[in-house]
Order: structure tokens, then sequence, then C-alpha cells
């Protein structure tokens, strides 16, 4: 479920120049097909956490899927038509599916295993995000072909029925939290106000941002500037979110094994990789090492985004876990909204030489923060 819903994220990205064409849009209005399901994705997460702490999970992500259903047919019909604002709709109805699904499931998957595995079963759920996106950059261009681009709305939600027939029976039980009581206000005041849930949630802003930025903008950018075919770049960029395979459970692995159940060195580690070869990535003009600084950018970046997950988890009481996930959902995928936006307002002012170095600053700043980031409960 979780990959077909990081590849109907991100799809849009991989037909950008076909979208624009057709609807007559904007490259910042093109980037909002994409960071609008982050964005209603930042306003949905809090609330969603809140319902989860107190209800089924399991109940809740069927009902997402059946959201989702309904968000890939209204999306194909808009796109169809050329109803630009009609599809941003039904991206946000796809996004509040989104989150459901993305919180519901770090939540269960963090109640089924102790401390000493936790970070390596939510950064290894996680993964499903980097498998959808490759899956979105390298096929939509493939599905859009042979079917028209509006088709990779309805094609790649329609792969979540068949996560949830596998979910359905496997799940049973395992909707609930148990040996805690349900939270009260007062406890899930005390998780969005926590300076530490915040310091992790700055960090994931981060994070989602410089992911967004090159998984939105190198495909063109590859198109553009260097004059590759719209299918080689996706395929190319699809290497980025691709590695994250291995890198989110890497995160988890060396986390709780070298570094005794320790967050911050890994977090950290991230940001010192990933920060130059973004910055400089469009110094490079040929392709080889084009595919090389998108392996190294795209496993070190991820080398944190799925351990934040159960970093925040780790800083709060079990019974607001679902809360702070959710918070740190939607302070992260807020970093997620605004980058392929502001990135489209810049490339068009500037160039994409500025907006690759303006994103090389936001790594610095995530290096400085994860240097002073606290250390978990668990460690």
């Amino acid at each position: 479920m979780s990959v077909s819903l990081a590849a109907y994220e991100l799809v849009p990205a991989s037909v950008t120049p076909l979208i624009r064409e057709s609807l007559g849009v904007s490259p910042s209005e093109a980037g909002l097909l994409v960071s609008v399901l982050f964005g209603t994705a930042v306003l949905a997460s809090i609330p969603v956490g809140i319902v989860l702490d107190r209800t089924n999970s399991r109940y809740a992500i069927a009902v997402a899927v059946g959201l989702l259903l309904v968000a890939g047919a209204w999306g194909w019909q808009a796109a169809t038509a050329g109803a630009y604002w009609s599809l941003v709709a039904s991206r946000v109805l796809g996004g509040v599916a989104y989150v459901v699904v993305w919180n519901a499931g770090i939540d269960m998957v963090g109640r089924s295993f102790g401390p000493a595995r936790q970070g390596t079963a939510v950064a290894t759920f996680t993964a499903s995000g980097p498998v959808g996106f490759a899956i979105g950059q390298v096929t939509g261009p493939i599905v859009a072909e042979q079917f028209g681009w509006p088709a990779i709305f309805p094609i790649f939600t329609g792969i979540a029925c068949v996560g949830l027939l596998i979910f359905w029976p496997m799940s049973r039980g395992g909707g609930h939290a148990t040996g805690t009581s349900a939270p009260t206000l007062t406890d899930l005041g005390h998780v969005v106000t926590n300076r530490r849930v915040w310091i992790v949630g700055l960090l994931g802003f981060l994070g989602y941002a410089l992911y967004l930025f090159v998984n939105s903008w190198a495909p063109s950018y590859l198109t553009d500037d260097l004059q590759l075919s719209l299918e080689l770049s996706g395929a190319l960029v699809a290497l980025f979110p691709a590695v994250g395979v291995v890198s989110r459970v890497t995160g988890g692995v060396l986390s709780d094994t070298l570094f005794g159940g320790r967050r911050r060195p890994i977090v950290l580690l991230s940001f010192l990789v990933a920060t130059p070869v973004i910055a400089g990535f469009t110094a490079i003009r040929t392709v080889p090492v084009v595919v090389g600084a998108l392996l190294v950018a795209g496993f070190a970046v991820q080398l944190c985004l799925g351990l934040v997950f159960a970093y925040v988890r780790e800083l709060v009481e079990p019974a607001v876990a679902a809360t702070a996930v959710a918070f740190l959902t939607s302070v992260g995928l807020a970093g997620a909204f605004i980058s392929p936006i502001a990135a489209g307002r810049l490339i068009d002012a500037t160039n994409y030489e500025t907006a690759f170095l303006v994103a090389g600053v936001l790594g610095v700043l995530g290096a400085l923060l994860a240097w002073y980031a606290p250390e978990s409960e668990s460690a």
C-alpha cells in the first residue's frame, strides 16, 4: 500500500514536460501537483495522529485506500478534461489517504518490535517510499506513452488494492495499542510543545526538502540542460530514491547495532555526505558521473529519512507515539511541500545552478542542527 502511495505521490514529476505542454502551466504550477499532496499531509497529519491514538489503525487504513481509489479516478477525469484545479483537488484527497496509511503503518510497525530492533523495523517500512518513488520515476513516462499521461493517476492508485488484500488478513489484532491508556488532551499538548520533538521535526523538514527537490527537478534539469530524453532522465533520477531501499534499512541497522540505539550520529552523517554532492550537482556534465552523484546523494539523504520516525517515537510516552509520528510527518512533509514549489520559482527567476546551491545551504543547516540534536531515551 505504501509503495503505491509513494508512486502516486511523485509520478507527475516524471512527466512534467508533458503536463506543462498539455495543461499550459508554469514550472511552479506543475510542481504544485507533487507538493500539494505533501501540503495536505502537513495540515491533516496531526489530526490524523490524534485519531489514530484513539481508534483502530487497521480500519483507518482500509478507509484510506478507498479514498485513494476515488482520488485516482478523479485525477484521471480532471487531467483528461484539462481541468488543472480539479486535478489539484483530487491530489488533496490523495494526500489525506497518504497521511493515514503512512502514520498508521509506522505506528503499527513501531508497536510490533522492541527497542533493540525498532529503528531497523521502522526504517525498513519507510523503505517502501523510495521503492514507490523509483517505480513512479521509471514507469511514469512508459505509462504516459502507452495510455496518455492522465492514466498515471488511476494505475498507481489501483496498486494499493493489492496491498490491502495482503495486509487485511495478516494484520488482525494489530490495530490498537496495548498496555497504554488513551492519551488526554494534555498529553497530546505535551507532544506538540516538546522542544526535542521539534528539533527532530526540523531535521525531517530539511531532509525531506532535499529529497523532494532532487526528485522533482533533477529530471527536468537533465532534460533541459543536458539534453537527455525524458525516459532516460526519469530512469537515471529513479536511482536517487531507489537506493533508499538499502539506505533506509542501513540507517536503522547501523543505529541499532553499531551505535547502540543512538540516532543522532546517523542523521549527522546523512547531511554531511549529501550536502556537497547536491550543491555541486550542476557542475557534472557526463552521464556516468551523474549516475554516481545520484546514488551517493540518494543513499546519504535517506540514511536518516526512515530513522527519524523511530527517533521521534522514542522521545515521548508510548500512548502518544502515533501523535509524535504524525507531528514529525506534518513538519517534515512541510519541507516536501515547499521544496518543489520554491525550487520552481527560483528556477524561473534564476537557473538550475542557483537552485542546487540553495539546496546545499539547506544541507548545511541540517548538519548544524543534527550536531546539537538530543539523543533518544533508548540509547
